[in-house]
């Protein structure tokens, strides 16, 4: 099938080809019908298979102009980043179209945006947080909604937001449509749908435990944090085959070490990503990475959903998710478009069963390969690798233990003494007389 067949109108074909995209994926085809007809509709679809574009074909194609101030079509998405992305692919789509669309997110200046707001637009992307923060101040009103699109619920939820998606939910006309689009499918989820939804309809394209077959997936068994450091640096020193380069950390400290690590080593070259970094320097550090000014991005899983970004060579897993579905969203940034990728995970002892545990789920087992040759194994392990000695699982006792003789045992002699009282009753015949004469002389010398 071709953009032709689906109906589109001229301004949408022409943008279509000025991107130089012909034919829809499995989700577009599918997703576009349902969405036209009006009826709720719950797209399940792995990362990297189009769902931004799945649902702004069909909404773009029925939005009629208008010069209300109020905005008729909600996007809420978990983060800054995917806000900016989707704004964006608004913008390319409507090249040839009149459509007013804004993007709100926390981090910046509430006023700055209130007045954005108060100017007026046709959509509105948000993420959860400020989306309620604006309707609180009464300058957005959500009373003209006749769309509601909520894309990777499943982050919105892990990241705290049910309280926002509830409170903004029940402020929304009854008569509208809801859309969802995700990669995986919770119970949790599943609860939001019963509640809101009027009998969805679900297109499912792939199976959740089938990740993309391009991805070519691989591990290396690592000792230690100072050896994946190393074995980072021997692998991205090959610039032309690591040419751009998505690195996953655990956690926004363990991203920030990286980089200060790695940075020295190959100057102007990383960048970082993660919540607790300035608005500008994540959008930038971003932007350079699009454009291949950087080819190395250090990132916190947060950046793994949503995030479009042809032409990344490798993702790399600096450690290993413990939840099966974030490995799923971590690799399927690289292979996107059809095109082939690869994924490489870092692996030590500890993080073994969590590996073991995406196998399962994914079905398929991850080919191990040998650490490069001389590579350097660092005998220094961080505060978080050392064993807890005194844990309950660690066998044997330090030393010193095993001599103790426990709460039971003989005292020791100079603590055997007994507490005999004062010096009266310990002696009684040294005990020096009372002078009642003397106390008489000094009571009647009281009065």
């Amino acid at each position: 099938m071709t953009f032709q067949e689906l109906n589109l109108n001229t301004p949408l074909l022409n943008a279509l080809n000025d991107l130089g995209f012909e034919n829809p994926t499995p989700i577009q085809e599918k997703v576009y019908p349902v969405v036209s007809s009006g009826r709720d509709a719950v797209g399940i679809a792995q990362t990297g298979t189009g769902k931004t574009f799945a649902y702004l074909l069909p909404i773009l194609r029925q939005l009629k102009f208008s010069d209300q101030k109020h905005p008729r079509i909600l996007i809420v998405v978990p983060t800054r980043e995917l806000v900016l992305q989707v704004v964006g692919e608004v913008e390319k789509l409507t090249k040839y179209m009149n459509v007013r669309v804004i993007g709100v997110y926390g981090g910046t200046n509430i006023n700055t945006q209130k007045q954005v707001v108060y100017n007026g637009m046709d959509i509105l992307v948000a993420t959860p947080g400020r989306l309620v923060d604006l309707v609180m101040t009464g300058v957005l009103r959500l009373k003209s909604i006749q769309k509601l699109v909520i894309d990777e619920v499943d982050e919105m939820l892990n990241l705290g937001f049910r309280p926002q998606l509830m409170s903004f939910m029940e402020s929304l006309p009854v008569k509208r449509q809801n859309l969802m689009f995700s990669a995986t499918l919770t119970e949790e989820v599943a609860t939001l749908i019963d509640s809101y939804f009027y009998e969805p309809v679900t297109i499912e394209i792939e199976s959740q435990r089938t990740p993309l077959e391009q991805i070519a997936q691989y591990f290396y068994a690592v000792p230690n944090f100072f050896t994946k450091i190393n074995l980072l640096e021997n692998l991205l020193t090959n610039a032309e085959e690591f040419n751009r380069v998505l690195i996953f950390a655990a956690s926004k400290q363990v991203a920030d070490r990286i980089s200060e690590l790695i940075e020295p080593l190959f100057p102007e070259q990383t960048g970082v990503l993660h919540s607790n970094k300035s608005q500008n320097y994540r959008i930038n550090s971003l932007e350079r990475f699009k454009n291949g000014t950087n080819r190395i991005l250090i990132a916190t899983d947060v950046a793994s959903r949503g995030l479009d970004i042809i032409g990344i060579s490798h993702v790399i897993n600096f450690d290993v998710p413990e939840i099966p579905e974030d490995y799923i969203h971590r690799i399927g940034r690289t292979g996107r478009a059809e095109q082939s990728g690869i994924a490489i995970t870092f692996v030590n002892e500890p993080e073994m069963k969590h590996l073991s545990v995406i196998e399962q789920f994914i079905n398929r087992h991850l080919e191990e390969k040998p650490l490069p040759s001389g590579l350097k194994i660092s005998n220094v392990f961080t505060d978080e690798e050392r064993p807890v000695l005194f844990d309950k699982d660690y066998i044997g006792k330090p030393k010193g233990i095993a001599e103790s003789q426990g709460a039971f045992h003989e005292k020791k002699e100079k603590n055997k003494k007994v507490n005999l009282g004062g010096p009266g009753e310990r002696n009684p015949r040294k005990t020096k007389p009372v002078n009642r004469g003397v106390l008489k002389k000094r009571s009647s010398k009281g009065k």
